[in-house]
């Protein structure tokens, strides 16, 4: 009981403005009382299985447990509206997503949160570039030989995607507006039968993740063109950057996919620093960071501050993107 009391005078000095008890920033979760790490996405995805890891090592270091509730839907908007209402005491984490935390506020009429004022980020756990692939058999061996192509036909070239206002599909419609050259994009329901059309032929190119790619890339299924991240791959180093190819309005091309962990806002900042460092020194384990590598994530490791700033020009980028491409959730 001394325990609990002294927490909630710790809390309740923070929102008076007044310095907390330094016991606040040893111990800001009693034992008996879990965290809920909510994943807006079902159960299985990158999202998920990364919360299912993070929890394991989380909870004993916190000295509590965590549990992995799902909750799906809307590209992620359902269970991060969940989270933006939930109590800001550090017993509530969201895995945010580049959709829910960047790409829906512009994609869909009305979500109930804001993605940067609603929440304090926590970590951002990693980045997943995107790399433009081809049919083994495509006349086009660089990025060139496909935009000329593609300006040469009428409606473009056409190109896969796991849905409307996917990570794939933004990809496309970044390129189009800042190369301006037109393409044809062709929705699917996920990548699996995307780029089963683009291996067999019935469509000319996409932009898929690494790790969806890169085993038919290996097969000699298809042909990697370029790759969408600031720097060339270390498992993809004869695949140039899209920065790279000299095109005018390219220069700065960037796409990533991106996993992070955020807290309702208000969220004490004792408590978001506790939070931070502890997921840090988890994610910085040996196997962790192989664990990522696994699911084709480049590490990343930035203070709150930096990522509240990437999130901001990720938010920036996209809505600029949805806005000139007139992209409308399905």
């Amino acid at each position: 009981m001394q325990r609990r009391t002294l927490i909630r005078t710790a809390l309740a000095s923070l929102a008076a403005g007044l310095p907390a008890v330094p016991a606040l920033a040893q111990a800001s979760w009693p034992t008996g009382k879990p965290i809920t790490y909510l994943v807006p996405f079902p159960a299985g995805g990158t999202t998920d299985l990364l919360a299912r890891l993070i929890a394991q090592k989380l909870g004993p270091a916190l000295g509590t447990s965590v549990i992995i509730d799902n909750k799906g839907g809307a590209g992620g908007s359902i269970g991060s509206e969940v989270a933006a209402r939930a109590a800001p005491d550090g017993f509530t984490l969201l895995g945010g997503t580049i959709s829910s935390h960047a790409i829906n506020v512009s994609l869909y009429p009305k979500i109930g949160y804001d993605p940067q004022k609603s929440f304090a980020p926590v970590t951002l756990i990693g980045t997943n570039p995107v790399v433009l692939v081809v049919n083994h058999a495509s006349p086009y061996k660089t990025l060139k030989e496909l935009l000329d192509a593609s300006r040469a036909k009428p409606g473009g070239l056409s190109s896969a995607s796991a849905g409307t206002g996917t990570s794939q599909h933004l990809a496309l419609e970044l390129m189009a507006f800042k190369s301006g050259v037109k393409f044809t994009h062709v929705p699917y329901k996920g990548s699996g039968p995307a780029i089963q059309d683009v291996i067999g032929g019935q469509v000319d190119m996409m932009f898929d993740t690494t790790v969806v790619a890169g085993p038919h890339i290996q097969s000699g299924k298809l042909r990697a063109l370029a790759v969408t991240s600031a720097k060339r791959l270390a498992s993809m180093p004869n695949v140039p950057t899209v920065a790279e190819s000299g095109i005018p309005g390219l220069a700065d091309f960037e796409v990533v996919s991106w996993q992070a962990i955020f807290v309702p806002a208000g969220t004490p900042a004792p408590i978001v620093d506790r939070l931070h460092n502890e997921i840090r020194k988890i994610l910085a384990q040996p196997e962790m960071q192989e664990k990522l590598k696994g699911f084709g994530m480049e590490p990343a490791d930035m203070t709150t501050a930096q990522i509240a700033a990437f999130q901001k020009s990720e938010v920036d980028k996209w809505a600029q993107v949805i806005k000139a491409a007139n992209i409308k959730a399905e």
